[in-house]
């Protein structure tokens, strides 16, 4: 069948469907319908469609109402009785427009279509979903807070923000931000708490997190508990097996050194060499800051780690002198034998097996480099810890036990390692060339000038030395890395030239000086070396000017300085008036002090107070005492417990003082001043000493509904 043949039997169906109409005509008895059987003698596709009919009739004479369900068979005729009447098909589908529905329908499907219907306007009135931040987004934000140090900030945003709020997985980049801001202030206790956390959600730590622990440790307000941490985590690796990245094994090395641990220390460094990793000058760094934390024999001990790391080849930087100068200011040399013993060897000594190899291997050592130098640790560990032997002579003929090194570099005495020969009588021993600094404190060492040694050199030969005295000063031990010239130039033969911080810690270890002038000298040398290197002043370096000035009782030389600040843009802060409090022994200066600072509106706090108490308790000028616990009283300033142990202590008596046999004219107000203080602690609360932590705890948040009855409750 063809497709002309399909399409031509449509056109006369649809032509033979277009005249097929209805008639209606009346009857005497009635309306009377008559469908006709119109057939359409056009087959299409095979078929034949027949229209049946059917006839009603009504013979009731009173029934002439017309039938309005819709149209009636009889409406529907065909063309021949359709003439005239104006209808054609279709006309009559507007009668059918106002249906909804065509099939059953029930009360669900017309509530469905009633909320299909009213869909748009609740979309309108339905709020926009909140876009959902990420985990890093949330890094991001905590990270910034840490750098404006709002660490609080930052663990409220992760513990309520994005773990209650928004209910995120947190990743192990956020749990080690967080515990790195924790380290970097000594939250110990925050810190494991998040790792702890870390590790129940599956998550594996990374290098950063365990570097952040560390140093958490290291910071710890309570050096003891954070040592302990630290070998606690230190332990645990272990079991897991982690290795450890070098600055994981330096910020350890850091936890040993200022927990003042030196022994963990070596130990940090040992297994550090046996895993392979490099020694630079920050790993030696932090031995240093191990010996400064030994007050008696640490200028020696920082001695002897400058002079190793130089023979390993490692060049320091500006912050290795920098520790230097904090072990001369702070450190004492130890016992002088052992330190005249263990610093002033002789060039061969430097290396005790250097007589025992021949020429070739020296040789070979110029070749090689000099990091790749073999470091004993075990050696070296032996030649810093040494013991007393009280069986062995004097080496310096002064009297008194020898110290020698039982475990040495090579299983001799330390004096047979430094080139120092056993002596039982004083006058053997040899004659210096040019002099030697012995125990006569009458001279200071800085006044030998040229003959002192440098012994921040490395195989220098002091012939002209003995031995070390008891140097008792600052400025002594500075004496012998060749004074401020000296060490200076030091630092230019490594390339390295002088910060703010090297100039305040020279400031301080430089000898004040009989006179005014010598003091000076000084002060105007460290002005020109700011200026020769452009270096900018800040109010750090003129408080130490002014703390030493008024130390060496220079109160007026101390405030001369104070219009050198204005100068350079500065403006002196409750430092500078503290350290300008040490220098007021007499009553006026400490009330001028008072009211100067109350004209420049700054109000004095405990350190200003605790600083006039101590100048005045050195006088016993109890008046003086009495004034300052007046002004604290009226500034409204509590006492803290430094404070009540430095009232306490000159509030007793002497121990062997009876005042009703002997008078004395220093104690004769004590009685008054006991009287006004027992009042004066009555009427003064107590300044409680904060918690280390309290700061990075934020307060806890009430609910609504208690908050609002609490309200209520005190209206």
């Amino acid at each position: 069948m063809s497709l002309r043949f399909i399409l031509r039997g449509r056109a006369i169906l649809n032509h033979s469907l277009k005249y097929y109409t209805g008639s209606t005509w009346e009857n005497h008895g009635g309306n009377v319908s008559v469908f006709k059987t119109v057939t359409s003698e056009n087959i299409v596709f095979g078929h034949s469609r027949r229209f049946s009919s059917s006839v009603t009739s009504q013979n009731n004479s009173h029934n002439h109402k017309v039938d309005q369900r819709g149209p009636s068979a009889s409406d529907i005729c065909d063309k021949d009785t359709n003439v005239g009447t104006g209808h054609g098909f279709g006309s009559l589908s507007s009668r059918f427009s106002s249906r909804k529905f065509f099939r059953k329908t029930s009360p669900e499907v017309q509530d469905y279509a009633y909320s299909s219907e009213n869909a748009e306007d609740e979309a309108e009135l339905r709020p926009r979903p909140v876009r959902r931040n990420t985990q890093y987004w949330y890094f991001l934000q905590c990270k910034k807070l840490i750098k404006k140090n709002k660490l609080a900030e930052a663990l409220d945003m992760f513990e309520t923000q994005m773990l209650k709020v928004e209910r995120l997985h947190p990743e192990e980049f956020n749990y080690t931000v967080l515990i790195g801001g924790c380290g970097r202030v000594g939250y110990v206790k925050k810190a494991f708490r998040l790792y702890s956390d870390m590790k129940k959600r599956g998550l594996v730590p990374t290098d950063a997190t365990y570097t952040a622990l560390f140093n958490a440790c290291a910071e710890s307000p309570w050096k003891e508990s954070g040592l302990q941490q630290a070998l606690s985590l230190q332990q645990e690796l272990r079991r897991k097996n982690v290795q450890l990245s070098t600055i994981t094994y330096h910020a350890l090395l850091k936890t040993h050194a200022l927990c003042s641990d030196l022994r963990g220390c070596f130990h940090v460094l040992r297994e550090m060499m046996q895993s392979g990793h490099i020694i630079t000058h920050e790993t030696f760094n932090f031995l240093l800051m191990g010996c400064i934390k030994d007050q008696k024999d640490g200028f020696r001990l920082s001695l002897q780690v400058w002079r190793q790391m130089l023979k390993c080849g490692i060049k320091p930087n500006s912050h290795s002198y920098n520790l230097l100068l904090r072990a001369a200011r702070d450190c004492g040399i130890g016992d002088p034998a052992v330190a005249s013993l263990l610093l002033l060897r002789v060039d061969g000594a430097s290396d005790p097996n250097a007589t025992r190899r021949g020429r070739g291997s020296r040789e070979r050592e110029r070749v090689q480099e000099p990091h790749v130098m073999d470091f004993d640790v075990d050696a070296f560990e032996r030649q810093v810890f040494v013991e007393k032997d009280p069986g062995c002579c004097d080496t310096t003929g002064h009297g008194g036990g020898v110290v020698s090194d039982r475990g040495g570099l090579d299983g001799t005495s330390l004096s047979e390692q430094t080139g120092f020969r056993q002596h039982n009588n004083p006058s053997q021993l040899p004659t210096p060339v040019l002099g030697r600094v012995c125990h006569d404190q009458s001279a200071p060492i800085q006044r030998l000038g040229e003959n002192l040694p440098n012994l921040l050199n490395v195989g220098a030969v002091h012939s002209n030395v003995v031995s070390l005295g008891n140097i008792a000063h600052p400025w002594d031990r500075l004496a012998l890395m060749g004074g401020m010239e000296g060490f200076l130039k030091k630092m230019l033969s490594d390339s390295l030239t002088p910060d703010i911080k090297t100039l305040t810690l020279l400031s301080e270890v430089t000898e004040p000086g009989d006179a005014a002038e010598a003091g000076l000298a000084v002060e105007a040398g460290l002005l020109s070396l700011s200026e020769q290197y452009r270096l900018k002043l800040d109010i750090t370096f003129f408080n130490t000017l002014v703390r030493k000035r008024a130390r060496a009782g220079d109160l007026n030389g101390a405030k001369a300085l104070i219009p050198m600040l204005a100068e350079r843009g500065l403006t002196a802060d409750l430092q500078t008036y503290c350290s300008l409090a040490v220098g007021c022994s007499r009553k006026e200066d400490g009330l001028q002090l008072l009211s100067e600072m109350q004209a420049s509106g700054i109000v004095p706090n405990t350190h200003v107070y605790s600083a006039l108490i101590s100048s005045a308790s050195k006088r016993l000028d109890y008046i003086y005492l009495k004034e300052i616990l007046k002004s604290m009283k009226h500034n409204k300033v509590a006492p803290t417990e430094v404070v009540i142990r430095q009232l306490e202590f000159v509030a007793q008596y002497p121990q062997k003082y009876d005042r009703y046999k002997t008078r004395n004219t220093y104690l004769d107000k004590i009685d008054g001043f006991r009287g006004y203080y027992a009042h004066w602690l009555k009427s003064m609360p107590g300044q409680e000493t904060p918690h280390p932590w309290e700061r990075f705890k934020l307060p806890t948040r009430e609910p609504e509904d208690v908050s609002e009855e609490k309200n209520q409750a005190k209206e």
